[in-house]
């Protein structure tokens, strides 16, 4: 078996190509890490946070999240509702809900139960480790996008291809 040259520039994994996979997996432990502030609280369940046009809110996504959610789940075509994309037809679950951005993981309607006091620290902590990992793949970002607009860029660029 020939040994690989990495001199050779077609077979040698490119910088960013790391950089990415190394942010991709630096995003997962942030995850999990949200998760478990989040343990002791629980959601209803009930989707209403994902009806984005309704509630005029919704989750801003740093590139990591963005390139995580484009490259698991593709691009479904905009809502009619204005709900998420990613939310399912009937409205009521998330079709990304393992892959679901950091905003979604911490944001909860007037519904939650739990303790009484939210996990603010825990969530400003990863919130900055958030921002670092996505400086380093991409410095020219300063600041997370709205999901829907990282979904209307996308959708534009895969037309014009």
């Amino acid at each position: 078996m020939q040994e690989r040259d990495w001199d050779d520039e077609d077979e040698a994994p490119q910088a960013s190509e790391i950089a990415e996979a190394r942010a991709l997996r630096e995003l997962r432990v942030i995850y999990q890490r949200a998760d478990t502030a989040y343990a002791p609280f629980s959601c209803p369940a009930s989707g209403e946070c994902c009806q984005l046009a309704r509630t005029q809110r919704q989750p801003w996504l740093w590139h990591p999240e963005w390139q995580l959610l484009a490259s698991r789940h593709g691009l479904p075509p905009p809502r009619d509702d204005g709900a998420c994309p990613y939310l399912d037809g009937a409205g009521k679950r998330c079709t990304v809900y393992a892959d679901r951005p950091f905003g979604c993981r911490t944001f909860f309607c007037e519904r939650i139960r739990g303790p009484a006091r939210q996990p603010a620290e825990a969530v400003d902590t990863l919130l900055r480790r958030l921002e670092a990992v996505s400086q380093r793949v991409r410095p020219h970002l300063k600041s997370p996008r709205p999901l829907l607009e990282w979904h209307a860029e996308a959708l534009s660029l895969e037309e014009r291809r």
